[in-house]
């Protein structure tokens, strides 16, 4: 899924085999991302000389190309890599590992999406460092997930 705060980002579901990374997004929320729109909204043009092409870029800056969110079907099978050795300690497992993307709730407005471990210890999404390379191995297992009704029910929740 995307959590709550990813659904104001542009989204768009995943695709088994891809590799992904965790990305803190404009939100502040942390959640999915291709690392080719990372790399891409990093980059930044060269600073320019001149006071002409200064004006010009400072009147017509270039066009930021905002990172999407990659979305995630409750089920699907991923393989986290390069997990920090603290948190291999805390969760007892090794520097890379095979889990389940999960949602601890259904409550709207809460960070709900984790994953799972195979020793059973879940850990919210939020709680993995910024950097965290991912792959998705199986979408098989996914429940179905259709991003434009969850958009609805989730403005439904929102109080006005």
């Amino acid at each position: 899924m995307c959590d709550y705060s990813l659904m104001a980002v542009p989204n768009r579901l995943a695709q088994e085999g891809e590799e992904l990374v965790t990305y803190r997004f404009q939100t502040g929320s942390l959640g999915l991302a291709s690392p080719e729109d990372v790399t891409r909204a990093a980059c930044t043009p060269p600073a320019s000389r001149g006071f002409w092409k200064s004006l010009m870029l400072f009147l017509n800056p270039p066009k930021h190309v905002p990172v999407a969110a990659v979305c995630i079907p409750p089920g699907t099978r991923l393989r986290l890599e390069d997990i920090s050795s603290r948190m291999q300690t805390e969760l007892e497992v090794g520097p890379w590992e095979e889990v389940t993307f999960t949602q601890l709730s259904a409550a709207a407005n809460t960070y709900r999406d984790a994953v799972r471990f195979s020793n059973g210890k879940q850990l919210r999404l939020q709680e993995l460092r910024e950097g965290l390379r991912v792959k998705v191995l199986d979408l098989s297992m996914a429940e179905d997930l259709d991003l434009e009704v969850l958009r609805r029910e989730l403005m439904e929740g929102v109080p006005r």
